[in-house]
């Protein structure tokens, strides 16, 4: 008798467990589900169906299209223009207008020697002058400017392969928080769907309520880590348009970015190099400009007008005058000389930086080249574990709707199958910034 009373005292304490277990439960559920929901109200990433699709050429041309670092240089380039007129102009006749009046009076004997000062001088001409050069020594100073506007076209070049390598690598960064976001989506969607099967099967003590609750826990785990990563990619997102000159905070879907690895161009023809060549043309043109500095100067001068002291018949004081000057350089204590030491001393300079260059530029070739050969072997390998957790997840999903599999195998089984796809998204995205990297060197 006391035995069967007992034995249904248990049985009431464990029905009353089970009632609070089960509430307990049912509210894990609910804040699970309530934090889901704000994960996608408040952003759960860009989704196919409501959100614009852009991808990787449209934010290479804003960001060319903004960038006042290449307007700067095309700029400069039109200055560079002018300057060759400015210095085409200078060698033209010179017509100027010059007026000198002076009056020197003398009072009461006082004043300047008349024999010197005339008593006054008054002169209004219109004097013209022009500089006599040789064809060779304009041409040198046109190849000048010629040289510093293709050096200015180059640089252009060159940040604009600073400007995409830094766009795509950021969109790069990017679509791989897309990846991460849509596939970490598409696990909550299923943790979801088994959430109910798992309930009804616990209820029916099938299953035991703590790893019940264990699998909660793990459902909301990836539901903070869904709000995470949609914090994440609209972060990233954000310095993309930042960096393209765009002013836009919504985040659009990406499409993928379809690098693929281009031929690089022999290292001496390419814009990296050419610096090195306008640099010694450079040099070389400056040597020509030293040696026509120290050829005679001579200048044509030719004036008409009115210069009289207003001593005798100012009236007839109208004529004109005209002449030329000559200067020759003598000596100048070595200065040429000097000159031409600067110069080979900057040739050496260059020639250093050059072979420096060449050599740096094969190693991170050869570099990358290698990385990206052991990361496309690495990827493959990780895709056949990809494959493997996949199908586990598969048969432990099926097992659990008929009660024939652990709940803590499945949870274990899909951790495999997150590692694994993780560590595929981030290889793929390394991937992607080695191929960046080396067609940085296309141009």
């Amino acid at each position: 008798m006391f035995q069967s009373k007992l034995s249904g005292f248990q049985e009431r304490i464990r029905k009353y467990a089970f009632c609070i277990l089960s509430s307990r439960i049912g509210l894990a559920l609910v804040l699970v589900t309530a934090a889901a929901q704000m994960a996608h109200a408040q952003g759960g990433g860009p989704s196919p169906a409501d959100t614009a699709v852009t991808d990787l050429d449209f934010y290479l041309g804003q960001a060319l299209q903004n960038s006042p670092l290449l307007k700067d240089y095309h700029n400069q380039v039109l200055i560079g223009e002018v300057d060759s007129q400015l210095v085409r102009a200078s060698y033209r006749p010179q017509v100027n207008g010059n007026s000198t009046n002076i009056y020197a009076p003398s009072i009461h004997g006082w004043g300047y020697d008349q024999a010197i000062s005339n008593g006054g001088n008054f002169t209004t001409v219109a004097a013209v002058t022009k500089t006599l050069v040789g064809r060779e020594h304009l041409d040198a100073q046109y190849e000048t400017i010629r040289l510093q506007n293709q050096g200015r076209d180059n640089s252009a070049k060159v940040s604009e392969q600073d400007l995409k390598k830094s766009i795509t690598a950021q969109y790069i960064i990017t679509y791989g928080d897309l990846q991460q976001l849509t596939f970490n989506r598409d696990i909550y969607d299923l943790l979801q769907k088994e959430s109910t099967l798992l309930k009804d099967l616990t209820e029916k003590n099938v299953y035991r309520q703590t790893d019940y609750l264990a699998f909660l826990v793990t459902l909301k785990q990836e539901a903070l880590l869904l709000q995470e990563l949609t914090i994440q990619y609209r972060n990233d997102h954000g310095t993309l348009n930042y960096l393209c000159g765009i002013v836009d905070t919504a985040a659009t879907a990406l499409q993928a970015p379809g690098i693929e690895l281009q031929s690089l161009p022999d290292v001496t023809r390419s814009v990296f190099f050419r610096q090195f060549h306008l640099d010694s043309l450079t040099l070389r043109n400056s040597r020509s400009l030293i040696d026509f500095s120290y050829r005679p100067k001579a200048n044509l001068y030719a004036d008409a007008g009115y210069s009289s002291s207003l001593m005798y018949e100012p009236y007839k004081n109208f004529g004109v005058s005209f002449g030329v000057t000559l200067s020759v350089p003598i000596y100048d204590g070595h200065q040429r000389k000097m000159q031409y030491s600067k110069l080979d001393i900057a040739e050496r300079t260059r020639s250093g930086y050059k072979d420096f260059f060449t050599r740096q530029y094969s190693q991170q070739i050869a570099q990358l080249s290698q990385q990206l050969k052991a990361t496309e072997d690495l990827i493959g390998q990780i895709n056949d574990q990809v494959h493997y957790s996949q199908t586990l997840i598969e048969v432990n999903g099926k097992l659990l709707e008929t009660g024939d599999a652990k709940i803590a195998d499945y949870i274990l089984a899909l951790n495999n199958y997150l590692n694994a796809k993780n560590l595929l998204t981030q290889n793929n995205i390394t991937r992607l910034q080695i191929i960046n990297q080396i067609n940085y060197w296309n141009r």
